[in-house]
């Protein structure tokens, strides 16, 4: 993994929008519905290519494909795992956020009538059966649809993202939910080998850590089945991400960084990347005053918001980037983003493409301007 030895290197958290017409396949595949399997794959793969010459062309370092290929995680696990079933009720990606729904109910119904309408549906899963993994002919199409994107572009290095081990519905079929998650964790395993093999860095996705932190036990074994998918694969191979979900909202039941941040550095990562210019955790470095940064460790925090269409100024991030930079070493970090841009393939995200754009571009700006003043 590269490191911003003679400048701030820039990337972001992973998923940007699909264009409309894929979109369209993507909803009509999900329907069961008609579609040409050959233009889909093919548009998946020109997806890519377009998505990481944009990431070029505004100054990202470390770029990825954007996750063009996946519809949503509910989509994404059904089509990797075996052992899964999809419900018409139970618990959804919604059911996360309870307590901060229970809180403001007007704004939350309000806002899932026009946001959070993935074109593949979220129907919850339960765990039925044997979890394997079946998604390598899968895995290998997004390799080689990345490959295949980086002819002929300047880059510093790649990543993938990845599902992350976790529960990922109610469990009906192992004697406990640790086993059935340590299931979870083997079976993705393979995916993290087939990424890391590639010459790709594995980017673990892991938006629900602070989801057990209260709970000593169960976040103990959340994050021993992370290591456990990990083992074997160098750390400096992997960058681990953890946010507080996708939404537009309040956000007053995100769990403090200060709290979850020992279960973070305790992942077998070389990098972390987590949420900082979101204004309900932008004050967080002062955790760095008081958390040491493991020898060999890379911070990736993030210096643009996913969840609102303010574009960020590069002086305000220039600012922040030097923040932390002083407080863990220049050469420890690289500007992120706070989580990805499209994380539910959709024709409304919460951030327009269009805008998005526009924050890699003050990303890159602000990096550029940390970098005068961390390298006078």
């Amino acid at each position: 993994m590269k490191r911003s030895t003679e400048r701030l290197l820039t990337t972001h958290a992973g998923s940007l929008a699909r264009p409309d017409d894929l979109l369209e396949m993507m909803r009509a595949k999900a329907d069961g519905q008609p579609y040409d399997q050959a233009a889909f794959t093919q548009r998946v793969k020109s997806a890519v290519t377009d998505r990481v010459r944009r990431q070029v062309d505004c100054g990202i370092d470390v770029v990825n494909d954007g996750e063009q290929s996946k519809a949503g995680f509910f989509v994404y696990a059904n089509e990797r795992l075996t052992g899964l079933e999809p419900r018409d009720s139970g618990q959804d990606a919604r059911a996360d956020w309870q307590p901060e729904i229970d809180a403001f109910p007007e704004y939350y119904a309000q806002y899932f009538s026009r946001a959070m309408q993935s074109v593949a549906g979220m129907k919850p899963l339960a765990i039925t059966g044997p979890i394997t993994y079946k998604g390598q002919a899968a895995v290998q199409t997004d390799i080689d649809n990345l490959k295949a994107a980086l002819q002929g572009v300047q880059v510093e290095e790649v990543f993938m993202p990845s599902l992350g081990p976790r529960m990922l519905g109610k469990n009906e079929y192992y004697k406990t939910d640790e086993e059935c998650l340590f299931a979870i964790a083997e079976a993705m395993r393979e995916e993290y080998l087939a990424i890391s093999t590639a010459g790709f860095l594995l980017q673990v996705d892991d938006p629900w850590m602070a989801e057990g932190y209260a709970d000593n036990v169960r976040a103990e074994a959340h994050v021993e089945s992370i290591n456990h998918a990990l083992r074997g694969i160098p750390a400096e191979k992997v960058r681990f991400h953890t946010c507080y979900g996708i939404n537009e909202g309040p956000r007053l039941h995100d769990a403090p960084l200060k709290d979850i941040v020992h279960l973070m550095l305790r992942v077998n990562a070389g990098a972390y990347s987590f949420e900082a210019a979101n204004p309900r955790h932008q004050h967080e470095w002062h955790v760095w005053e008081d958390v040491k940064l493991p020898e060999g460790k890379v911070l990736i925090p993030g210096m643009i918001f996913h969840a609102t269409n303010i574009v960020e100024h590069p002086e305000l991030i220039a600012d922040l980037l030097a923040t932390y930079a002083n407080l863990v070493g220049r050469e420890n970090v690289i500007a992120g983003s706070d989580c990805g841009f499209s994380s539910q393939a959709t024709f409304t995200p919460e951030v327009h493409p269009s805008v998005v754009w526009a924050k890699f571009e003050a990303l890159a700006e602000g990096a550029r301007l940390a970098t005068k003043r961390l390298w006078r």
